[in-house]
């Protein structure tokens, strides 16, 4: 057992996800506040310590059908770098520091920590073979990241972040299902994960969900409620990013089969980064811009 084999098997690439920690004080426009970045920020890590640990779940009760396929064949406990013991004490450490350090921030925090455990649990030993249970889940997961963040930070989490976040959540599911589908068929090894799935059903899946959240995404632009809280109507223009992101996504999806697992397509598309960012960059303005001329002027 090595450090890198270790920092593999934590799968640090996937804290990513975890980002969502973020999204109710930024969209509060409250990021800017050092006791809340702060909270936001050890909340991240508290819940990026307790991802690590459902992974190392994963991967252990996993580790007879990854050694059949041609990239979870790599992972340390299935090619056989990390031990079954050495992985239940690594999960083990992993989950008691998150979950003090959960409680340590706040004892809601605790709660949907320990939720996102327990589904993950669940996911891991059985729901994940129900075809869009498990896909239901993985949004589950999501919304469990977004209610954290508002947990440990103090901020209320809106009607509009729940349901987009959810959409999103379900495309890239569908999206991840799909690329291990097509790995499947090459292979010849389909796992019962699988059986409830077909392409036509997955790309129509991920047609769908990108409709709904790219309506979704609009009607919320046009609220009143948002615009009033804003102070702007011009917060439309942001959907442009929206609807380009998610074009590209649908093309790395359909046309080039690269999201089988979604964190790797983020991390290494730079046309989905910038779009990614400069989407970050137009909403942020809105948010903080005027705040910020108005203590600078």
């Amino acid at each position: 057992m090595t450090l890198r084999s270790i920092i593999a098997l934590a799968r640090p690439e996937h804290w990513v996800k975890n980002l969502f920690v973020f999204l109710p004080a930024f969209f509060a426009a409250r990021l800017t506040e050092p006791e809340l970045f702060c909270n936001a920020f050890l909340g991240f890590v508290a819940f990026s310590m307790t991802a690590s640990a459902v992974y190392v779940l994963n991967d252990l009760v996993d580790a007879p059908h990854d050694r059949n396929h041609p990239d979870k064949s790599r992972r340390p406990i299935a090619s056989g770098a990390i031990s079954q013991l050495q992985g239940i004490i690594i999960g083990t450490v992993l989950l008691v520091s998150s979950l003090a350090l959960a409680y340590f921030l706040s004892p809601k925090m605790l709660i949907f920590s320990v939720l996102y455990f327990i589904v993950n649990v669940a996911y891991t030993l059985s729901l994940k073979h129900f075809a869009i249970m498990d896909v239901s889940l993985i949004g589950l997961g999501f919304l469990l990241r977004v209610l954290a963040g508002g947990a440990v930070t103090g901020v209320a989490v809106s009607h509009w972040l729940i349901v987009l976040t959810f959409l999103l959540a379900l495309i890239l599911g569908f999206a991840k299902r799909r690329g291990e589908y097509v790995v499947a068929m090459g292979e010849n090894n389909f796992r019962k994960a699988l059986e409830g799935y077909n392409l036509p059903f997955l790309d129509m899946s991920i047609v769908v969900c990108s409709t709904v959240v790219v309506v979704a995404y609009l009607m919320y632009c046009f609220s009143p409620e948002v615009t009033e809280r804003i102070g702007s109507d011009k917060i439309y223009y942001t959907a442009f990013f929206v609807v380009v992101g998610v074009l590209r996504y649908l093309q790395l999806t359909l046309v080039f089969g690269k999201t089988e697992s979604p964190t790797r397509a983020l991390l290494r598309d730079g046309f989905l980064q910038i779009v990614l960012l400069a989407w970050i960059g137009s909403f942020a303005w809105f948010l903080y811009g005027k705040k910020w001329l108005l203590e600078v002027f």
